[in-house]
């Protein structure tokens, strides 16, 4: 009986260690993938490889997709991507996928273009959003460009149809503590039927909201919405 016993001690570490072995680590990168440092302090038009978790993607076409992408590191925008239909389907939110590409700029936004991706076996991961109200005017905001993030107590300004109609990418230029900013809401990412397009064409000027989105760049700060709450 002791032996039996003992077995079973034996036989439950050895689960218990191999649990632990294998517990998920989202940041975890396969060999020759590069860190979002070295990302980071790679020089434009440099070849990269990196892996990333899918936070949301723009609409598929021709052959392409453009993808938010994040790990616990950091985040990356990923232009135009080839992509079959098929592959589209199966980029949720929270999937994991390698892209190779190269490194770019396009007005003060980082991205990754010309690239690939092949999908990575792995649980989901999703990030919360970064609140990162109180960079807004400072430098340090740019260093978390891409990421999903939130903005607290905006105040709306004016809302702006890229074509004088709803169909298209609205402008929603908001302010805090006396300085304006111009956010987004793309068309192919969160589309005329979405709850938050509808939101937004609601607002008036003068309205408290929060702010939900992608910290998008474009001649300075230029958030793609993703949810918008009227205070």
């Amino acid at each position: 009986m002791k032996k039996i016993l003992a077995l079973l001690m034996v036989l439950c570490m050895a689960v218990s260690l191999f649990a632990c072995a294998e517990k998920f680590d989202p940041a975890k990168k396969s060999e020759g993938v590069m860190t979002y440092a070295e990302y980071d302090a790679a020089a434009l038009d440099a070849e990269v490889v990196i892996e990333a978790y899918v936070q949301a993607t723009q609409s598929w076409w021709d052959n392409k997709i453009t993808a938010y992408l994040q790990d616990p590191d950091g985040a990356y925008f990923c232009y135009e991507m080839a992509c079959s239909e098929e592959d589209a389907a199966k980029l949720t939110q929270g999937t994991k996928i390698k892209v190779t590409g190269f490194k770019a700029a396009w007005a003060g936004e980082v991205e990754i273009v010309d690239c690939s991706f092949e999908f990575v076996e792995s649980e989901k991961w999703v990030a919360e959003a970064t609140d990162v109200t109180a960079l807004l005017g400072t430098d340090e905001l740019i260093k978390h460009q891409n990421k999903f993030v939130t903005f607290k107590g905006l105040t709306v300004v004016g809302v702006e149809y890229k074509n004088g109609e709803p169909g298209d990418d609205v402008y929603v230029t908001v302010s805090k503590d006396g300085a304006e900013y111009s956010f987004c809401i793309e068309i192919y990412l969160t589309g005329a039927d979405t709850d938050v397009y509808k939101a937004v064409g609601e607002l008036q000027a003068g309205d408290t909201v929060d702010v939900d989105g992608f910290l998008y760049w474009y001649e300075g700060v230029n958030t793609h919405i993703t949810n918008i709450v009227k205070k």
